[in-house]
């Protein structure tokens, strides 16, 4: 647009004023969207559905975490993933100060060992919280640590201890898809100097919150594109594999429940009676259960009614007819 309007454009917007179709005071107050920047130069290598399928792994990685560090550090710790995000590795190792420290850790996807590893970063304040619970202290926070702090080399073997536990079940997540397994292999104390990876090489940055009484916290996953790519190639090779399995065993499967036993409860009826009148009950009395002999029998499975029928006798024996079988939950609630 043109920096300065002509009679006509400014005529145009006085009369939508005026008509009521353009409300000047409510626009200038909208806040800005904001866009995603996209580099066409570099596209993304991984899809949403991707993305999605980390974001589920992740978020059960976060709950075997938390109840993880809940035992270990005798504290109501709950974690959430946050975001995860396709990004460049400058973009991660640019938000990093001289004194943070990285844990590194091999990846075997199906017995083959992956060259690159993946990254764990805790945030300093966060970790020393956590380190002060393990020595038996109640996670005090020094709000004076600066962003350049050393770890001592006893505070780095208790990192190592951390970080080894929390790695060791990151495999667990990915199950359902393919077997991995993650193992702690060292600690980098100085990962601005060292190059650990490609400045532009693509990764998947997960961000996790930790919430514990006394502190927020942050512990961020890098996930390198290579390992990744080969990961999900695994998964797509797969998938007809496991879904064949999964037919071949659905007859064995209806075979084992064939043979199962259920407990099945006809109920022809309720009565309240007192303790007394229970306590006077003999051989042939009557009790009035408020329904006449026409009236359906319910049959119950699991405390629900799956069935209504009716009372009759086969071979001498009492049994219940099948009427009516109920599909509905509604039904099966009522």
């Amino acid at each position: 647009m043109a920096d300065v309007l002509s009679q006509a454009q400014i005529d145009a917007l006085l009369n939508s004023v005026r008509g009521g179709e353009k409300d000047l005071e409510k626009t200038s107050n909208e806040p800005e969207k904001k866009y995603l920047k996209y580099d066409f130069s570099s596209p993304r290598k991984f899809t949403k559905d991707r993305i999605k399928m980390l974001n589920g792994i992740f978020d059960n990685y976060s709950r075997v975490i938390g109840s993880r560090l809940n035992a270990r550090l005798r504290a109501n710790c709950e974690i959430t993933v946050e975001s995860v995000e396709e990004q460049r590795y400058f973009e991660f190792s640019n938000a990093l100060a001289e004194g943070d420290v990285l844990a590194l850790a091999d990846v075997n996807v199906k017995e083959s060992e992956q060259e690159q590893q993946v990254l764990f970063y805790v945030e300093t304040n966060t970790a020393l919280s956590m380190m002060d619970r393990l020595m038996g202290g109640e996670g005090a926070v020094d709000d004076t640590v600066d962003s350049d702090y050393s770890y001592t080399e006893l505070e780095l073997r208790l990192y190592e201890d951390l970080l080894r536990d929390i790695i060791s079940v990151l495999g667990t997540s990915w199950e359902n898809y393919i077997p991995i397994r993650f193992s702690y292999d060292r600690t980098d104390v100085n990962p601005t100097l060292n190059q650990l990876l490609g400045v532009d090489e693509t990764v998947v940055i997960v961000d996790m919150k930790l919430q514990f009484t006394n502190l927020s916290g942050r512990m961020s996953i890098c996930l390198p594109g290579e390992i990744l790519m080969s990961i999900f190639t695994e998964i797509s090779r797969e998938n007809p594999v496991r879904k064949a399995a999964a037919e071949d065993k659905s007859e064995e499967i209806f075979d084992g429940l064939r043979d199962s036993s259920l407990e099945i409860i006809a109920e022809l009826g309720e009565a309240q009676l007192s303790l007394s009148d229970i306590y006077h009950l003999n051989v042939g009395d009557v009790i009035d259960l408020g329904y006449s002999k026409e009236s359906p029998v319910y049959l119950e499975i699991g405390g629900c009614h799956w069935f209504t029928g009716r009372m009759g006798t086969h071979k001498k024996n009492m049994a219940v007819k099948i009427d009516e079988v109920c599909y509905q939950a509604e039904q099966r609630s009522e």
